[in-house]
């Protein structure tokens, strides 16, 4: 409270959604005067990273925009360079792309709403908390989201930043055999699907529709994912080539991030409601039947209730990955040939959290001139801001604690993804996972696998400079680790780290952290043995999680390796680009050098 009937909520943190904002709101007796959205990470730049790049290039610098959704700017980018250079892909290819942004849809989808979404409606604080108490529906939306993961990781190489995308088409093409060990999988997953559309139709949903214009890719005849034209439900159709015209982005003083709004001055939410309003009559007959059983009509004006419409997205990207590797043909060719030509091209297509939107021009030189990228979360942030001014308003009359949650609930309906960027490790995170000051700790002796496996995971993205520490690190040791140890790169996501170590007697985890004071290169070296859980300690991490969430999630269901051995090297430059600087590129060599000796011993 402040003075003459002035309240103020402030939330410095929001948790469980990816990347750094904070939330502010002012009221004044039964009238709330002022709602934000504080975005405060810094600018990305990937734009301006991406001038003066080869027009080959943008799909391999953008699928680290975001670990979690990389296949959407993947995808976007692909299409806008094609498109700039008068190239259409369809048949096989095209099949192709949508089988693997089926992929990225059930694994995102998945994680929001198991860990990330359920815990508000069922009472946990955390998809931690919840997993230590209800081990059964966690272990269940990670299985199904396992699903889409191996999607991913057979189209896409790998599932997180696919390397197997290339302008044109592919570089590799999965065997037939490849794609149908992935059926029984996709099958035990659209039962789990299924199950999950009756469950969260289950929860108590507040009354709260908002009548908001939407935005959307349509195809008819499809639910669009990868094609399409833009349409709102106010009645405006357009191609992406005319989305500058459609769709304005301006500054705001309170963030980082821009704003958008349809010309002409209304706000517009995209996303699974505005994709379920405008589209749910193509959905599939499996869809449309589990969608009407959860009590959906054609139209869902609810946010809190987008957690349902989620569901009955992962139950219809299921079914559809299903047709689609039934009816697989490998391309041949992979790829269709993609000179340059000066030109602009754009690309749209539905990430997870709703459209994506690139548009680049190509010089006569052949090197990409200019470059924007328009994330879905930029363009909700408006329609959440006024979401949250109308629904706190009959609220106040709460305390400070359970409003303040309520509108971090709020937020979390539109599963925001603010940073559009991998994580960064916090070192007091170290010290959570130990209870002891990593300064202290003893350096243990060698590592010994005894009757089970060695993992060795390198954490981090190449695209941020030091945090390439980890993918360093595993770069150095491959071929050199005796056989049987498997080497793994992963951008720190707690499920993706926990698959990685499962059934592992040891695992070796290798992360750039940041540290307060920093001292650059330097290497903290300490292990977990099967220990008490990690205290309250948080980073700023994928999705709002970090390896301290990974350790103490696995504990809950029971999946920690036998041992986990952590090398963490303090970064000196997180910003975007590749390269480490040379105080880290020491570290590294210091750090696979010390990993190779314990191995051999």
């Amino acid at each position: 409270m402040t003075h003459k009937n002035e309240r103020v909520l402030s939330v410095a943190e929001l948790a469980r959604v990816e990347g750094e904002g904070a939330l502010y709101v002012r009221a004044r007796g039964d009238r709330v005067e002022e709602v934000r959205l504080d975005i405060y990470e810094p600018p990305r730049f990937f734009e301006a990273f991406l001038r003066g790049r080869g027009h080959t290039e943008p799909p391999d610098i953008t699928a680290r925009i975001c670990g979690i959704c990389p296949v959407a700017y993947q995808m976007s980018a692909c299409q806008a360079i094609e498109d700039a250079c008068g190239v259409t892909v369809d048949g096989p290819i095209a099949d192709l792309r949508r089988l693997l942004y089926c992929g990225e849809w059930i694994e995102s989808h998945a994680l929001h709403i198991y860990l990330l979404h359920a815990p508000d409606f069922l009472g946990y604080a955390s998809g931690i908390e919840m997993a230590a108490d209800r081990r059964d529906i966690v272990a269940r939306g990670l299985a199904m989201k396992k699903a889409g993961n191996a999607i991913m990781e057979r189209v896409g190489g790998r599932a997180i930043h696919p390397v197997n995308v290339r302008v044109g088409g592919f570089y590799r093409a999965p065997a037939r055999a490849e794609l149908a060990g992935l059926t029984e999988p996709l099958r035990r997953a659209l039962d789990t699907a299924l199950d999950t559309v009756r469950w969260v139709a289950g929860f108590d949903f507040p009354d709260h529709d908002r009548d908001v214009d939407m935005l959307a890719l349509s195809r008819p005849g499809t639910y669009a994912i990868e094609r399409g034209e833009l349409v709102t439900r106010s009645g405006r159709a357009f191609p992406a080539a005319q989305f500058d015209e459609n769709v304005i982005e301006e500054h705001v003083p309170h963030s980082t991030a821009l704003h958008a709004h349809l010309a002409g001055g209304s706000r517009y939410l995209t996303g699974p409601l505005a994709r379920y309003a405008l589209n749910s009559r193509w959905l599939s007959p499996v869809a449309r039947e589990a969608a009407s059983a959860a009590g959906l009509g054609p139209v869902c004006d609810n946010p809190f209730r987008s957690i349902v419409v989620r569901a009955v997205e992962v139950v219809y990207a299921i079914e559809e990955a299903l047709r689609l590797i039934d009816g697989y043909v490998p391309p041949d060719p992979l790829a269709v040939d993609v000179p340059p030509r000066p030109g602009a091209g754009h690309g749209v297509t539905e990430a997870p959290r709703g459209t994506c939107y690139h548009r680049y021009e190509i010089g006569a030189d052949g090197l990409i001139a200019s470059a924007r990228i328009v994330p879905p979360t930029s363009q909700n942030q408006a329609a959440i801001e006024a979401d949250l001014r109308a629904f706190v308003e009959p609220r106040l009359g709460l305390d400070d604690a359970e409003l303040t949650r309520r509108c971090e609930q709020a937020i979390r309906n539109y599963d925001p993804c603010i940073s559009c960027s991998t994580h960064f490790l916090e070192l007091t995170i170290e010290r959570s996972l130990s209870g002891t000051s990593m300064a202290h700790l003893p350096h243990t002796g060698p590592v010994t696998a005894g009757d089970g496996a060695i993992v060795v995971i390198g954490v981090g993205n190449e695209f941020r400079r030091d945090d390439g520490a980890g993918p360093a690190v595993i770069g150095r040791l491959r071929g050199l680790v005796p056989p049987g140890v498997r080497l793994v790169i992963t951008d720190g996501e707690p499920v993706r780290l926990i698959e990685a170590w499962t059934g592992a007697a040891i695992a070796v985890v290798v992360d750039a952290v940041r540290a307060r004071p920093p001292h650059p290169g330097r290497i903290h070296r300490f292990t977990l043995d099967g220990g008490p859980r990690a205290d309250g300690a948080r980073a700023a991490s994928s999705h709002g999680l970090s390896l301290d969430d990974a350790v103490r999630l696995a504990m809950a269901l029971d999946r920690m390796p036998g041992r986990l051995i952590v090398h963490a090297i303090e970064a000196a430059d997180l910003t975007q680009g590749p390269g480490l600087t040379p105080p880290v590129e020491a570290a590294v060599d210091t750090v696979a050098g010390a990993i190779l000796d314990d191995l051999r011993r």
